[in-house]
């Protein structure tokens, strides 16, 4: 093909719908290791093809962080140029810009983003979708989720006696098939069936005992709520004991878990014996895909949120002890649900 053929064709396929070049100037930018965290914001579910004005509530939430959560984009795709034209589009979406253009973010994937509903480790086209999640977030060429399978990554901001580790896990690259039921999915019977995987197992270990004051674990699917019949931790019950067996045996403590997933928000709080301290799991989606319906949760405090949310959490610093504030917050930025949490309530009782 001659090159003014190329140009041609490729000027075709960018002027298609949906298939536009990303913006040159959006850029990603993380916050300065030595940043003091005190106002974080977290959101998931986002339709790169409809207006998401509750972007405009998170910058005037001022957040010091973002952390989108999964299906961040509604890519479902296995063709490269398809995956990179949901991010184009999003990177058009002047609330976006702005949102980029004034709050710091870091990312993770579920499983519209990752390419497929519901994949896992079988997905074949995991390695493109890593490759255009990495370049549209910005990833440095030398960051070691370059190098490694999978997308997850954990960060640790602030000086000593104020650092925050914000832990992103990937619930989709090493995960098990899940057990199809009549309605939904059932319980996963092996004890072999993973959903981090060998690799990314020994990394959290080891990230849980990095030295922090307060500890954020990201995980796309939620982990506490057991009841409802769709993606969750305890459609694995081996993984999800071992995960409160590792928060228990790696000492870590004044530890939150957000997810998403499930177009609904939503703060569970289990007391688990294991763990030996309350495990609170905020569930924040979606940001512009909401979902007018509800499903059982034993663990739920408060309300659950059907619109559009986003979660927030806030470090009271100064306070003694030191306390979280965890939020669902609506379309304008006020919360729904809301609850504080001091740091000595997130610790394990005497004995354990």
């Amino acid at each position: 093909m001659t090159r003014l053929a190329l140009l041609v064709c490729l000027a075709a396929v960018m002027a298609r719908p949906g298939l536009a070049a990303e913006p040159a100037d959006l850029v990603h930018r993380a916050p300065a290791p030595d940043a003091v965290l005190t106002r974080i914001a977290v959101g998931s579910c986002l339709n790169q093809r409809r207006p998401a004005p509750i972007l405009r509530a998170i910058v005037g939430f001022r957040p010091d962080l973002l952390l989108l959560i999964g299906d961040n984009v509604y890519a479902d795709t296995d063709d490269p140029a398809r995956m990179r034209a949901a991010y184009a589009d999003l990177a058009a979406n002047p609330d976006y810009r702005a949102l980029v253009a004034a709050v710091p973010v870091l990312a993770t994937w579920d499983d519209h983003d990752y390419g497929d509903n519901d994949a896992g480790a079988e997905w074949a086209f995991k390695h493109g979708a890593k490759d255009a999640m990495l370049a549209f977030f910005d990833e440095p060429a030398d960051s070691p989720r370059r190098r490694r399978d999978g997308v997850y990554d954990a960060r640790v901001f602030g000086p000593p006696g104020r650092r925050v580790q914000v832990i992103l896990l990937d619930t989709r690259w090493f995960r098990s098939p899940l057990v199809q039921a009549e309605r939904g999915y059932a319980p996963n019977p092996d004890p072999r069936a993973t959903i981090l995987g060998d690799a990314q197992w020994a990394w959290l270990e080891a990230q849980l005992r990095v030295p922090a004051e307060v500890r954020i674990l990201a995980s796309s699917i939620q982990v506490v709520p057991d009841e409802h019949a769709f993606e969750k931790w305890a459609n694995f019950p081996a993984e999800r004991a071992r995960l409160l067996r590792t928060l228990a045996d790696t000492g870590a403590r004044n530890l939150v878990i957000v997810s998403g997933d499930r177009h609904r928000g939503e703060l569970s709080v289990m007391d688990d014996p294991t763990l030996g301290y309350p495990l609170y799991d905020l569930t924040t989606s979606s940001l512009n895909v909401p979902l007018q319906r509800d499903n059982p949760n034993r663990y739920r405090h408060g309300q659950v949120v059907t619109d559009v949310n986003f979660g927030t959490v806030e470090i009271d610093w100064t306070a003694t002890p030191p306390a979280l504030t965890l939020a669902l917050r609506d379309i304008d930025g006020k919360p729904v649900v809301q609850e504080r949490v001091p740091l000595d309530r997130l610790q394990p009782r005497a004995g354990r």
